[in-house]
């Protein structure tokens, strides 16, 4: 090395001094080594609150049943339900009449029709507690003796069903229509049935039902 470039070095070497050495920690005073322990600790503490929540073992309160009386196809049938039960779940499992249907269980789709006191009603958005003292007709009241109710004999007539899992909930909507209007035109029977879904699509063939069941109610 050259005495020049000896003489630059030594130079800048003490014009730096022992203070002005390049410091290891960030400006923001962040070290790798405290942000490591401030996250085992933040860790440490969300454990210990866990698993205090985990020894608390909330109690859990059983909905105490109620003894009701509904007035079903006719009859008083005496059960015992939940509150919270909806008409029609304890038509289908505290009464065994599983012809309302449950498939939305949303009050979309029609296929739980039953009627209350001669009108449509959508059972799985009504409480079993709320139908005490009012006149609940499914459609198993429909046929008597093993004979078929009109409508339900254009039906089958008409093949206005595929599946079946929404035709009874249709038949109620039509039974509640007709007895509302005896001679509905096809406009009419379209918006009194519009609260009914079928999956299945046979819309064109359930339309005819209702018109040849008008003949004969």
């Amino acid at each position: 090395m050259s005495k020049k470039k000896r003489a630059a070095k030594s130079s800048l070497s003490a014009s730096r001094g022992p203070d002005t050495a390049p410091s290891s920690t960030p400006s923001s005073g962040l070290t790798r080594r405290g942000f490591i322990g401030s996250s085992a600790a933040a860790g440490g503490v969300a454990l210990t609150a866990n698993r205090a929540r985990a020894a608390a073992k909330p109690k859990t309160l059983a909905a105490a049943r109620v003894p009701i009386t509904l007035q079903v196809n006719g009859k008083a049938r005496k059960l015992s339900v939940e509150p919270r039960v909806t008409l029609l779940r304890a038509l289908r499992n505290e009464l065994d009449l599983t012809g309302p249907k449950e498939i939305c269980d949303r009050g979309a789709c029609g296929g739980c029709s039953v009627q209350i006191d001669g009108k449509l009603v959508n059972s799985c958005m009504l409480l079993a507690v709320d139908a005490v003292g009012k006149k609940v007709t499914t459609i198993e009241a429909l046929s008597e003796g093993g004979k078929l109710h009109p409508i339900q004999a254009a039906f089958v007539k008409a093949d206005a069903l595929q599946c079946g899992f929404c035709t009874p909930g249709m038949v109620m909507a039509c039974k509640t229509l007709l007895e509302k209007n005896k001679h509905p035109n096809l406009a009419e029977i379209k918006k009194g049935l519009c609260g009914n879904t079928c999956r299945c699509g046979t819309y064109t063939r359930i339309f005819a039902a209702v018109q040849a069941a008008s003949k004969d109610v």
